[in-house]
This record gives C-alpha cells, sequence and structure tokens, in this order.
C-alpha cells in the first residue's frame, strides 16, 4: 500500500513511518502547511494519514490558540476540498484527534458514545473530526484516532517531564486527581496502522488502564528511581502554559472501548508502570 503521512517530521509520525515500512507499505511524506501540495501527493495514494497539527504544548497565548485551531481545522479542509478537485484520491483517510474532544472531568468516565466537550480543545477537537469527516462525500473510508498522552521518550509530554524527574525536581501537579488516559508509543501506532486497515469512525486511542496525575508522577519516580516530594503548584503551570495548564491540571478517563470489545486490540503495555519502564530501559540502552 502506498501511504502519504501528514506530519510525518512528529514524534508519532516517525515512529508510525517506521513502523509501515518495516510492514512493507511504501510511504510517502508531506506538510499539510501547502494542502494544494499534498492533495497531490495524496492522488497517487492509496491512504492518507494525517497527524499534523501546532503543538499543545506551549504557552496559549491569542496567536498560538489561532495556530492550533488553522492546523487542525482549516488546512484539512483545505485539503479535502483539494482532493476533490482531483481525478484521483486516495480510498482511505486516517486523521488523528485528540481525547481533549471530551472536555474534563474528575468524575465522569468517556468512551467513544460520550459527546464532545465544550472547552477550547474540545471544540477544536470536534471541528477537526468534522473537518475529516468530509473525505467521507468523496467516497473514501474515514478513521479517527482520538489519540490520549502518548509517552516516549523522543517526544511528546513524558520527554518534557523526564529532566526534572530525573534530577529529582519532579511531582505531582496541581491536586493529582486528574486523570491521565496515555498510552505508550508502540501501542499509539498500532492502533493507527488498526485504523488504516479496517478502521471507521473514530476510535480511543489510550491504555485500558488510566491513572490520575498522582499515581503516573509516583510510578515515574519509582521507575526512575528518583523522589517525587516536589509538587508542581497549579499557578505555576498557569503562569508557564496560560489556559493551556488545563490540558495538565484537568483531564478526562477515557475508555478504548472500541479497541478492545470491536476490534480485539491486544495492547503491549497495559499497565503505566511496564508502559514507562520498557521506555525507560530502552532509552538506556541508545
Amino acid at each position: 500500500m502506498r501511504v502519504l503521512i501528514l506530519g510525518a517530521s512528529g514524534f508519532i509520525g516517525k515512529h508510525l513511518a517506521r513502523a509501515l515500512e518495516r510492514r512493507g507499505d511504501d510511504v510517502e511524506t508531506r506538510s499539510l502547511r501547502d494542502p494544494e501540495a499534498a492533495a497531490a501527493a495524496a492522488s497517487a495514494c492509496d491512504a492518507a494519514i494525517n497527524l499534523a497539527g501546532e503543538s499543545l504544548a506551549q504557552r496559549w497565548s491569542p496567536a498560538v490558540k489561532a495556530r492550533i485551531e488553522t492546523s487542525r481545522t482549516e488546512l484539512p479542509r483545505r485539503f479535502i476540498a483539494a482532493l476533490a478537485a482531483r481525478e484521483r484520491r486516495p480510498s482511505i483517510y486516517v486523521s488523528s484527534s485528540a481525547v481533549g474532544y471530551y472536555g474534563t472531568s474528575e468524575s465522569a468516565e468517556f468512551d467513544e458514545s460520550s459527546p464532545p466537550g465544550d472547552d477550547f480543545l474540545a471544540r477544536v477537537c470536534k471541528a477537526w473530526e468534522d473537518s475529516a469527516s468530509g473525505a467521507r462525500a468523496l467516497g473514501m473510508r474515514v478513521a479517527i484516532v482520538r489519540l490520549g498522552v502518548v509517552l516516549g521518550t523522543d517526544g511528546g509530554a513524558l520527554a518534557k517531564m523526564l529532566p526534572p524527574f530525573r534530577a529529582g525536581l519532579g511531582g505531582v501537579a496541581g491536586s493529582g486527581r486528574q486523570w491521565l488516559s496515555w498510552i505508550h508509543i508502540d501501542d499509539a501506532v498500532g492502533a493507527i496502522v488498526l485504523a488504516l486497515d479496517r478502521g471507521d469512525g473514530a476510535t480511543n486511542a489510550t491504555a485500558p488502564n488510566p491513572v490520575t496525575n498522582a499515581e503516573f508522577s509516583k510510578t515515574l519516580g519509582r521507575v526512575l528511581g528518583r523522589p517525587t516530594v516536589a509538587p508542581v503548584p497549579a499557578l505555576a503551570l498557569k503562569m508557564l502554559l496560560g489556559e493551556g495548564a488545563d490540558v495538565v491540571l484537568k483531564g478526562q478517563r477515557v475508555l478504548p472501548k472500541r479497541l478492545a470489545a470491536e476490534f480485539g486490540f491486544e495492547w503491549q503495555f497495559p499497565r503505566v508502570e511496564a508502559a514507562l519502564g520498557n521506555l525507560l530501559h530502552r532509552d538506556a540502552k541508545l
């Protein structure tokens, strides 16, 4: 299969490209910053996977929020519109999304049947998915992967957390009661490949055992052999990230119902301690 990856230079994209190449797929890569050029490349492919998007891990100024929204809504819409003008197009479109779709809650449990939330990130995710669904009108099978926090040592949230935790300066963020719906990078790639091969509609790509921030922080410290006694005050995070601190200080308990019940997905790392142990052991060997 010839597969176009949009956003292949990112953390997840690099891992996905290697996985597809290992199984014998031909991988093409493009940026979504030029939707017309991306559509031209897609017209020669069997499938397109969109992982592109402005990083959430920065202070959310009005300008940053505009870039987050544009990269996930307007650019994909322009890509689909450019595909519509082409005689040939892929038969499969896989779009990433995020568990931020559901909004935040310390008590609720979310699966694919849950409605969207109403905060900024939830609204962006809803519009992101709506733009992807436009590919259905072109006769394409559309799969949407709602990613949790993807754990890896070469990118994403964990890579940013490791330096302070290794220095013994890591700790619980805010109250620590907020849920973290996480997934090991290998399982995230596996879920995206499954969506490519037979997915349709939205699927949560998270581990089946979400944890609280406190549990995650203590587990990371234990795996590293470092103390986790330095709490990270909510005010400090808000000063650093602005409204983006809500991604860390608030959370959602998201379960991968479709992956488990409908697709029979087998997680390599269903529990966070084993996932962190694998990643840090593998990182130490590099």
